[in-house]
């Protein structure tokens, strides 16, 4: 059940400036489009003022350009996005796991678990785990030999921690993720793939969020490292002794081989590919599909491929690619010619 708030009380909690009646009440987030009373919406952009002016929201959260196009009581703050993040947490409808630990949940007799736990339907706890206070496991969820879990994290429904992985406090991982799974490292002998034991574990640090069906490779030598503050999309693989820096993030489908090391506050835009053995500095961002294939000299943004073009356009495009190889030999040629004639 969403949390009923006034709007005084909210303008305290988010330092804002209200305009309006604060004795209204608000439970609901919603898109100022199909709000109505009751709910509480956000604007930061000129390109939505028709939508804020017939809006029939009970309060909208905005900066002071667009207050004057509301209809209704007004939040006004320097970043709406921001306030409007803060806001969405003290609504948010997620319902908690159950206190306590279910009965169907396995939990061995040499875990440790602080008093205020909550351990859902069907969990397995192996030996040597530590689960510290107002931590919540989801139903479903398999953690592993010697895994420690800090204060008040969230571990999701179906969520598969392999053994000597370390989450820290605050950090909500979603479901389906896999952490702590084996590198992707093979020897050949006389044509045939000898596995490499991964011998490293996991390291993960507090405030981190990692999003549903992310794999998380264990170390094969060192350890797998995510920094304090990193925040990752669904869909992401960090692969063996790869280490992210504080505050990173990364969007959907990112991947990352083995023992690249990420700097800190670095942004990574959906589907970004980086090749192994890299060193990224910190406060560099990646554009939607960059292949990384060497550590930048330099922070800053970076991008590669092409932009969507119409498919007569792209096959005449590929042909030309073809023959850039020529082409180059040739305007060297050109060159070459034209200097002797200067000369001449």
């Amino acid at each position: 059940m969403n949390q009923l708030l006034d709007l005084g009380a909210l303008a305290k909690l988010l330092n804002a400036k209200l305009v309006g009646d604060k004795s209204i009440t608000v439970s609901h987030f919603k898109d100022l489009s199909e709000a109505n009373e009751g709910h509480l919406s956000f604007v930061s952009n000129l390109k939505y003022k028709s939508q804020l002016e017939t809006t029939q929201a009970s309060a909208v959260i905005l900066n002071q350009q667009l207050a004057e196009f509301s209809p209704v009581p007004v939040l006004i703050v320097d970043d709406p996005y921001l306030a409007y993040a803060k806001a969405s947490q003290l609504l948010d409808s997620t319902p908690n796991v159950c206190p306590g630990i279910a009965a169907s949940a396995v939990v061995h007799p040499e875990a440790k678990l602080a008093n205020r736990v909550c351990i859902a339907e069907g969990v397995i706890i192996a030996k040597g785990v530590s689960i510290a206070e107002n931590t919540q496991v989801g139903a479903g969820t398999v953690i592993g030999e010697n895994c420690s879990i800090g204060e008040n994290s969230n571990i999701k429904a179906n969520v598969t921690l392999y053994h000597d992985v370390s989450i820290g406090d605050n950090t909500l991982i979603h479901s389906g993720t896999v952490i702590g799974s084996d590198g992707f490292g093979f020897a050949n002998e006389a044509g045939c793939w000898k596995k490499i034991a991964q011998l490293g574990k996991v390291i993960i640090g507090n405030d981190v969020e990692i999003g549903a069906n992310c794999a998380i490779d264990r170390g094969a030598l060192k350890n797998t490292e995510i920094g304090n503050g990193v925040k990752m999309d669904n869909f992401i693989h960090l692969a063996h002794n790869v280490i992210v820096g504080d505050h990173s993030a990364m969007a959907a489908c990112v991947g990352i081989a083995g023992s690249t090391v990420v700097g800190e506050r670095t942004t990574f835009s959906g589907s970004v590919a980086v090749v192994g053995h890299l060193d990224i500095p910190a406060g560099t961002h990646f554009t939607v599909r960059t292949v990384v294939n060497k550590s930048p000299k330099q922070a800053g943004a970076y991008s590669s491929g092409t932009g969507m073009m119409e498919n007569k356009d792209w096959r005449k495009s590929v042909a030309r690619f073809k023959q850039l190889d020529s082409m180059s030999k040739k305007i060297k040629e050109l060159e070459k010619k034209i200097k002797q004639l200067h000369e001449d």
